[in-house]
C-alpha cells in the first residue's frame, strides 16, 4: 500500500502481450491466407493485404473509393428511411474555372458594407456642398456673403471717414500756420 492519501492508478492494470501469442496470431493470419489462395478467394486476401499496407497505391486507392461509395449507399438502422438534412450544413460545390472567371469579371465591383457605403456618401455629400459652397449658391455661402458686402461698405465709409477727418485737421493745421504768420507779419514764401 502507497503510503500518503494520493495514490495513481495508472499503472496497475496494464496488459501486455506475450511474444509467443504474436507470433501464434501471426500463424494463424498466414494459414488463413493460404487457405483462401487455394480455395480462390483472392478478392478477400487483396482486401487483407489493403488492410495490412494502409490503402497505399493507385490500383488500391481506387478500390478503397469503391467500398466508400457502397458503404454510403448501405445505410445503417433506420437511416434509409428517415432522410434529414441539416440546414447548417455547407456542402461545397465544384466550380469550374471558367465560370469563375466570368464572376470575377462580372463582380468588377466589390460589395460594401453598410458603413462603408455611408462613409462613401457622406464624402460624396461633403464634397458636392463644398463646390456649391465656392460657387455660392448655398444658403450659409449667401449669408456669408452678404455679411462681407456690408463690412465692405462699412469698411469703405469708415476709410472715408478718415480721410475726411485726415483734410480737416491738415485744413486747420494750415488755416493755424496761417493766422501764426498772419499774426508775426511774415510773408508766406
Amino acid at each position: 500500500m502507497p503510503r500518503g492519501k494520493y495514490t495513481n492508478h495508472k499503472g496497475r492494470n496494464r496488459h501486455f502481450t506475450n511474444p509467443e501469442e504474436i507470433e501464434e496470431q501471426m500463424k494463424r493470419e498466414e494459414k488463413e491466407r493460404k487457405w483462401r489462395e487455394q480455395r480462390g478467394d483472392e478478392s478477400s486476401s487483396e482486401e487483407d493485404e489493403e488492410k495490412a499496407k494502409g490503402g497505399k497505391g493507385d490500383s488500391e486507392s481506387s478500390d478503397s473509393s469503391e467500398e466508400d461509395s457502397e458503404e454510403e449507399a448501405k445505410a445503417k438502422g433506420v437511416e434509409n428511411l428517415i432522410q434529414v438534412e441539416n440546414p447548417n450544413r455547407i456542402q461545397k460545390k465544384a466550380k469550374k474555372l471558367s465560370s469563375l472567371n466570368e464572376t470575377v469579371k462580372t463582380s468588377a465591383k466589390p460589395e460594401l458594407s453598410r458603413r462603408e457605403r455611408e462613409e462613401l456618401e457622406r464624402q460624396r455629400a461633403q464634397a458636392n456642398y463644398q463646390r456649391l459652397h465656392a460657387e455660392g449658391k448655398t444658403d450659409e455661402a449667401r449669408a456669408d456673403l452678404a455679411r462681407l458686402a456690408i463690412i465692405k461698405q462699412q469698411r469703405e465709409e469708415a476709410a472715408k471717414r478718415r480721410e475726411e477727418e485726415r483734410r480737416q485737421k491738415e485744413a486747420a493745421k494750415q488755416s493755424k500756420t496761417a493766422q501764426v504768420h498772419k499774426a508775426l507779419g511774415k510773408k508766406n514764401t
